[in-house]
Formats: C-alpha cells, structure tokens, sequence
C-alpha cells in the first residue's frame, strides 16, 4: 500500500488494519513516519503530534500499557 498520499493517521488505521493486533504507540509512530517518508526535523515533535492526532480519533482505542488498536478490531473481539 503507498502510504506516501495518506496522512499520517491514516497511516497508523491502515498499519493496525493489516496487522490486526494492537501496537505499542512508539513502534506504531516510528512505523507511520517511516511509511509516509515525511521529513521529520524533531522526533519528538512528530511523536507527539501523531499521538495528538490518534489520541482524538474515535477509530482507534488505547488498549494500556502503551498499546493502541482499532476500535472496529475490539469490537469483532467482544462478539466472538
């Protein structure tokens, strides 16, 4: 999948889509900024502004201890 035209949360959808199992938040970030080669001046700014972004959209759920994942995947979860 060419993540280069995505943004960068839906970078990290697309990401947890295809492993279909939660990520802990700096290897998922590390991973989005890898696939949409966006420069990056500050890793921690970016880090912290693609938490920001994942944090506010409803698709995706913190799972604890760091860990996020996709709020439909829980839900398939829940009712098997």
């Amino acid at each position: 999948m060419d993540y280069t035209q995505m943004s960068e949360v839906d970078a990290a959808y697309h990401i947890l889509a295809e492993k279909r199992e939660t990520m802990h938040y700096k290897d998922l970030i590390l991973e989005v900024i890898e696939a949409t080669h966006r420069p990056v001046q500050s890793l921690a700014m970016a880090i912290s502004e693609i938490y920001t972004m994942i944090n506010m959209d409803s698709r995706f759920h913190y799972e604890g201890e760091s860990r996020w994942g996709l709020t439909i995947l829980l839900k398939l979860k829940i009712q098997s």
